[in-house]
């Protein structure tokens, strides 16, 4: 079935479409299985349908083996959901790319984000040869030709036009040197991207910093930056995010908050701690949301619950997200 790209639209996904009418935006992320069975995307399917505009399915995230995005992806087209596939530099190389992507297309899949992917090393497979044919900026230059010009990356035109995506890619506003990330996010947008999901946010002020330099360059108004947002989980979750994970802050406050949050809870009580701790992780996170909206430049939020797809419901309904809005029409019906 060929598109109809009268209307000026790149894809006619949900996401795309409600960006374009100015709607403050909400995409959250899913996990595949490490394994093949439907029913665990199924069982994340119903605890995401109507609360959010647009899903993420992650690309073998943290190089872990899980169900391929494009497959986990179709399968929420099926039962209404509109997906997000990651797609990663690491596991592929132009070909492959390129051959998946005519694929998701063919299957009624619209969004794609495009990333460098996590090393080897962290995963299942830490021998395992990465690929990086392409870098993730190559990587959205190279989808965004497909879809405007017709042609493959080595300049040879695509039988029956374009694939209709709508283009995102990732962002950390925190990495050093701190100056050059603007910048970064400028090469992503010259290269065709639509949409940018940031790196989870846990230092507002800092954040803000970013953000006025992006509205300064005027970027803002040639992508949709969504911040990215997620509830911890526990005070050791925070200290380690502060503590060991590169590219990313995360401010004492939050940290003492989790901690204070347990406090008088005997450390046997194991089920009222983390009870108490992920209702202070999803009060943060919806306070951080609302000061997130009130910075000039963004255009929506990326919730990473990181396999706890059952807090986004609520963190949407408790930051005054619900109902989700709704544009037209999908220009494709699947």
């Amino acid at each position: 079935m060929m598109e109809d790209r009268s209307n000026g639209y790149k894809s006619g996904s949900n996401l795309e479409r409600l960006i374009r009418a100015g709607h403050f935006v909400v995409t959250a992320e899913l996990g595949p299985p490490k394994g093949w069975q439907r029913e665990v995307i199924e069982r994340k399917a119903k605890l995401l349908r109507g609360v959010v505009d647009a899903v993420n399915i992650t690309d073998n995230q943290t190089a872990i083996v899980r169900m391929s995005s494009i497959a986990a992806g179709r399968i929420l087209v099926e039962l209404g959901l509109e997906p997000i596939i990651q797609m990663t530099c690491r596991d592929r190389n132009r070909l492959g790319i390129q051959s998946d992507l005519l694929g998701a297309a063919a299957l009624g899949i619209r969004n794609v984000l495009c990333l460098t992917g996590d090393h080897q090393s962290f995963g299942n497979h830490p021998t395992a040869k990465n690929v990086h044919d392409l870098d993730s900026i190559q990587l959205v230059q190279m989808v965004a030709r497909m879809r405007d010009e017709g042609i493959f990356q080595c300049g040879e035109a695509i039988k029956g036009g374009g694939p209709p995506f709508f283009i995102g890619a990732a962002a950390n506003p925190f990495g050093d040197p701190f100056e050059f990330r603007p910048y970064r996010l400028a090469k992503k947008v010259a290269a065709g991207a639509d949409f940018i999901q940031t790196q989870l946010v846990f230092d507002i002020p800092r954040f803000k910093e970013y953000m006025k330099r992006v509205v300064d360059m005027g970027l803002h108004e040639k992508v949709a930056i969504l911040a990215g947002v997620g509830p911890l989980k526990s005070t050791g979750m925070a200290r380690y995010m502060r503590d060991r994970v590169p590219g990313m802050r995360v401010a004492d406050e939050y940290v003492e908050r989790m901690k204070a949050a347990v406090a008088g809870i005997p450390k046997e009580d194991k089920a009222a701690r983390r009870e108490a701790w992920r209702a202070e992780g999803i009060r943060i996170c919806v306070e951080q949301i609302h000061q997130l909206r009130e910075i000039e430049g963004v255009a929506g939020i990326h919730i990473m619950a990181i396999e706890w797809e059952e807090a986004v419901p609520v963190i949407v309904k408790e930051a005054g997200l619900y109902p989700r809005p709704t544009v037209g029409e999908a220009v494709l019906k699947t």
